[in-house]
């Protein structure tokens, strides 16, 4: 159990620096450009950091049994962490979609490109953001897993004392 503690520590804090700033650089699309239809996108990954928000407050009051969870933590837990499931998991099968058949989407928009870009080979610069995006949600979708299986522990350890 300490093993599943230290990896959703780990991957909760990831998961809030790096979802923290897209949350934040959303938000600023949607002012800047005033469509409110981003908001939906910029809510699923602000699932990811209250999802792990709540994992940390989990894994605290693991540690340290004289502090308590708050009653409505366990129910975020679930309810937020489906949301960033839902989310990892969209992304990862976009994210291998998207390998998948990069060598055509290249040479199909390769036309609507800057000129600047249009001689350069952008292949490795988006198999990079691609493989950098699939790693991040395996880590969320890791992370939510460990976190409800760690609730569950947590929960029969609490009834077990009373």
């Amino acid at each position: 159990m300490n093993t599943e503690i230290k990896i959703s520590t780990i991957l909760s804090w990831i998961n809030i620096v790096i979802g923290g700033m897209w949350v934040f650089a959303g938000l600023l699309a949607v002012l800047m450009m005033g469509n409110m239809m981003l908001l939906l996108p910029v809510m699923l990954v602000a699932s990811v950091v209250l999802h792990s928000y709540a994992a940390i407050q989990l894994i605290r009051s693991i540690k340290d049994p004289a502090v308590p969870l708050n009653s409505q933590t366990p129910m975020g837990i679930r309810m937020v962490g489906f949301l960033a499931l839902f989310f990892a998991v969209s992304n990862i099968i976009s994210s291998v979609t998207v390998l998948r058949g990069a060598p055509e989407f290249i040479e199909k928009t390769r036309e609507t490109l800057p000129e600047q870009l249009k001689g350069m080979d952008i292949m490795p610069y988006l198999q990079g953001a691609v493989i950098f995006l699939l790693v991040f949600n395996l880590g969320v979708a890791i992370n939510v897993l460990i976190s409800m299986r760690l609730l569950r522990r947590y929960q029969r350890r609490q009834a077990e004392k009373q």
